[in-house]
């Protein structure tokens, strides 16, 4: 079976707010498939349309976020945040934030190709070290480990499961960036030149 190529498209603020309702049912449809993303249900889509419209646009708007999507076709296959509002102690750092794939395209490389673009992202704005966390035992972490995450420590009790009251433990990982290699670089496009 093929698949049309996946795009990875970098999001302005105006651009974002226009498809604030495909972001909904992304995160929406991620969140009931077990995702914990900071989430618990039930979770309406007026809350996942609330998510992006007041946490994500206002840092978008003020430079201190970057919002990548993945494209199929025109789906929106996938998402990831690239936090870059760091304090004035680590101008060296970003954070990477809510990698979210469709649950149908999921294992077809789009959280991989996602990263991947992210790491870019990250270098561009002159940063040499990316963080996250996500749960312990979650399906993104092999994914972080075979991209090079390394593990600084497990925070046990850290998070809610979105389905149960039951507390589970996070993983907090790190990545050093090396140095920008020439080969070919990923293409990371803005949807407005996308057009």
């Amino acid at each position: 079976m093929t698949h049309e190529p996946v795009r990875i498209v970098s999001l302005s603020a105006d651009e974002a707010a226009r498809h604030l309702p495909a972001l909904a049912v992304l995160l929406h449809a991620c969140v009931h498939d077990g995702a914990s993303v900071g989430f618990v249900l039930p979770f309406p889509p007026a809350e996942a349309e609330a998510f992006w419209r007041d946490k994500v646009l206002p840092p978008l708007r003020a430079g201190g976020r970057v919002l990548l999507v993945a494209r199929q076709g025109e789906r929106l296959a996938g998402t990831v945040q690239l936090v870059i509002d760091t304090p004035p102690n680590q101008p060296h750092r970003a954070e990477a934030a809510k990698l979210l794939v469709d649950p149908a395209l999921r294992r077809r490389g789009i959280g991989r190709a996602l990263m991947a673009a992210l790491e870019e992202r990250a270098r561009a704005a002159g940063r040499s070290l990316i963080t996250l966390d996500t749960r312990t035992g979650d399906r993104a972490e092999p994914l972080y480990v075979a991209l090079g995450y390394a593990t600084a420590g497990v925070i046990p009790g850290y998070c809610r499961d979105p389905f149960t009251d039951r507390l589970e433990a996070t993983t907090i990982m790190f990545k050093a960036l090396p140095e920008m290699l020439q080969a070919e670089p990923l293409q990371v496009i803005s949807s407005s030149s996308a057009r």
